[in-house]
């Protein structure tokens, strides 16, 4: 009876056992001094190995030597099953051993595991001074006196020529005065040697002397959409001519549509962009329309617009002041079509208090494209606006960076730099790039900038962001709304949106995504309204926009990341073509049927056969870039091959040697054995200086080095 007892537990723990998940939680330290960081990292699988990526809970809690809970919260996610979590500790932690504890469950399974590092009675200073300004950064209507606080004693230096500040900068003594639009940097080292990492802050000060912006000045007063035009014509001149406005510019940088102008403008001539999210905006301009810097109609494309069309730029969706009494907001007339300023604000003192556009002035627009916020870049959200989470973006936090978009995004004549892969028209041949004087000036070349050699090579045929932002679609971690974004979207299928009142299509989100990766020469592939739709062999979908570049095109081209989107659509099967749906139509009902019929109409091909395909595009990433510490891929993400975390180089990138080692070598010498991935590379491009191209099917020609042997 006991043995049949005992079979009989087996055979009901084995099943438990089999499918048990493990969970490991490590430290960086066993033993910590007070006030250092306490970096804690989980790794979550399940029995077979395989990393658990989406977990139902990802808990973390840390308790002190008394007992005394003093954390309880989600670790970030930091893909592949691995999640981290940062812990300050401060400079009067009690010592003994803490107990760190985390508790993940999946699939109804509850896994827990403990780590107990120590804290070590010490009295070294490890922790770096804080520094405060104030008044804090931000737009003024008066020239500034900024003081600079420590919270210790110390040493505080600064600049305001945009330049990085060191030790032999100027040392703070008394309060800066900013008497025009400054950058401030500024940084503190106290007595012990410990040294903060640079703030930045924009001090804008908008003084109009004379007839114009200052609130106390009620001369100014408010005519209509045309009052700009009195002193500011050149600049509406401008700004006519511009994207924002035009919603189309020069195709230079596509390969495929005109090289004259593409957009986003609904047009059958070839020029007009399809994308992922609302296809064209074709019989959809109303909606779409919210966000164009005009007062309700299409722009008219002509190069000598009459003072009427200038009148037709609405200024103030770019230069409105948000922090007024009652801030400029429009709404669109259902009689005339044409937008209005709202009842109640006094358009008087907005048109005396106008700014140059802040963060979340660009965000009103550029974070809720596609239809929320969120929803379309992956890497932009409204909480990049206002978020002091470094971990969530380092450049726009208010922690740390607190960067405007115009410090990367420069305007000339109210052109725009940058551009998105994904983007037709190019607005600004300006480039935009992180190696300049005033942000990272020692990564320029390939010798110089990073720790290590190895590292630093990597920039010359390695986008920034691509060791950078090892994931995107974050949560801001002191924002309630989440910052996930579309990965996919069906037009098969509606949801009401009781916000904008109408109806969607159905989308899928997700957050902390791992991005695509693929090379990138600066132009893309893009396919436009009435182009004939491309499946690519690889996805097996139809082709949106695609960036260009191979690993055997010239210095220039790079490894970038991007988002990767899908999106259920109708095409045309008697051209071949993909439909711009209407738009209109689906949101008023959100029939499918109607509104891709409505939009086979709208395209002259009434009573064509369609059906549903999978279309899907590439996007670049550029944004909610972390700190560089803790955060940046290792090595080991990409190296090597056989155990590569993020990307298999050989595999799928092209990097695989052009024949067998047992043939190749013999090219050169007999066969030997060599250690490791890093060794066979050392000895071969750094001892013996020889290109690429004699073990690989690509060549390195800005690297000097031997094409022959």
């Amino acid at each position: 009876m006991k043995k049949m007892l005992a079979l009989l537990l087996v055979s009901i723990l084995l099943p438990v056992l089999a499918y048990a998940d493990t969970l490991t939680v490590t430290t960086n330290k066993t033993t910590y001094a007070k006030g250092e960081v306490m970096a804690i990292t989980a790794v979550y699988k399940n029995s077979s190995g395989t990393p658990i990526t989406n977990p139902n809970t990802r808990e973390v809690r840390i308790k002190n030597p008394s007992g005394t809970e003093l954390v309880q919260t989600s670790m970030t996610n930091a893909g592949n099953g691995v999640y981290t979590y940062n812990y300050k500790l401060s400079t009067s932690a009690p010592t003994g051993t803490w107990e760190v504890r985390g508790k993940f469950a999946y699939n109804g399974t509850e896994t827990k595991t403990y780590t107990y590092p120590k804290v070590a009675t010490s009295t070294t200073d490890t922790t770096a001074p804080v520094t405060t300004a104030s008044p804090a950064a931000g737009t003024y209507t008066a020239a500034q006196s900024v003081t600079l606080t420590r919270n210790e004693a110390g040493t505080t230096y600064y600049t305001t020529n945009g330049t990085t500040p060191t030790t032999s900068s100027t040392v703070y003594s008394t309060p800066i005065a900013i008497t025009a639009t400054t950058t401030l940097k500024y940084f503190s080292r106290d007595t012990a040697g410990n040294s903060e990492a640079v703030k930045t802050g924009l001090y804008t000060i908008n003084i109009v002397t004379g007839k114009t912006h200052d609130a106390a000045n009620t001369s100014l007063t408010w005519t209509g959409y045309g009052t700009c035009l009195t002193c500011h014509r050149t600049s509406a001149a401008d700004m006519y001519q511009g994207v924002h406005y035009q919603w189309m510019a020069s195709g230079a940088k596509m390969t495929t549509g005109p090289a004259a102008k593409q957009g986003k403008m609904d047009s059958l001539d070839g020029s007009s962009a399809l994308n992922a999210y609302c296809i064209n905006i074709m019989d959809g301009w109303k909606a779409c329309g919210a966000c164009h810097a005009g007062t309700g109609n299409k722009p008219v494309a002509t190069t000598t617009p009459s003072d009427a069309q200038l009148a037709e730029i609405d200024c103030l969706m770019c230069h409105k002041n948000g922090t007024i009494a009652t801030p400029y907001a429009r709404t669109r007339n259902a009689t005339t079509g044409l937008f209005e300023p709202n009842v109640g604000v006094d358009m008087n003192n907005v048109v005396r208090t106008v700014i140059k556009p802040v963060r979340n002035t660009c965000l009103g627009c550029h974070a809720k494209a596609g239809g929320g916020d969120a929803v379309k870049r992956g890497d932009i959200a409204l909480a990049s606006g206002t978020t002091a989470d470094s971990l969530y973006d380092v450049h726009m936090a208010t922690s740390r960076g607190n960067m405007t978009c115009q410090n990367c995004h420069k305007f000339t004549n109210h052109k725009v730099a940058g551009r998105g892969s994904d983007l037709r028209p190019q607005d600004s041949t300006v480039a935009v790039t992180c190696a300049t004087t005033t942000c990272h000036p020692t990564k320029t070349g390939v010798s110089t900038g990073h720790a290590t050699s190895g590292i630093q090579k990597h920039t010359a045929r390695v986008a920034c962001q691509t060791c950078h932002l090892p994931i995107y679609a974050k949560d801001a971690n002191d924002t309630t709304a989440t910052e996930a974004t579309e990965t996919n979207r069906t037009w098969e299928h509606n949801e009401w949106n009781a916000t904008l009142l109408r109806y969607e299509p159905l989308p899928t989100k997700g957050s902390n995504l791992v991005p695509k990766y693929a090379f990138w020469n600066g132009t893309s592939w893009g396919n436009n309204l009435n182009d004939a739709a491309v499946i690519d062999p690889t996805t097996g979908f139809y082709k949106i926009s695609r960036p260009n570049g191979a690993i055997t095109d010239p210095a220039g081209t790079k490894l970038y990341p991007f988002k990767y989107k899908t999106a259920q659509q109708p095409l045309d099967t008697t051209t071949g073509k993909l439909i711009g749906l209407s738009t209109r139509s689906f949101f008023a009902d959100g029939n499918y049927v109607t509104a891709v019929n409505t939009g086979l109409a709208n395209m002259g091909r009434t009573g064509d056969a369609w059906q549903t395909v999978t279309t899907d595009e590439y996007q670049v990433l550029n944004h909610q870039i972390p700190p560089a510490s803790g955060n940046a891929l290792s090595c080991s993400a990409c190296h090597p091959n056989t155990t590569a975390t993020k990307m298999k180089l050989i595999t799928n990138f092209g990097y695989g040697l052009k024949k067998p080692t047992s043939d190749l070598c013999n090219d050169c010498h007999g066969i030997e054995t060599m250690p490791s991935y890093t060794s066979f590379h050392s000895r071969h491009v750094d001892n013996e200086g020889y290109d690429c191209s004699l073990c690989h099917n690509f060549s390195r020609p800005e690297r000097g080095l031997k094409m022959t042997k």
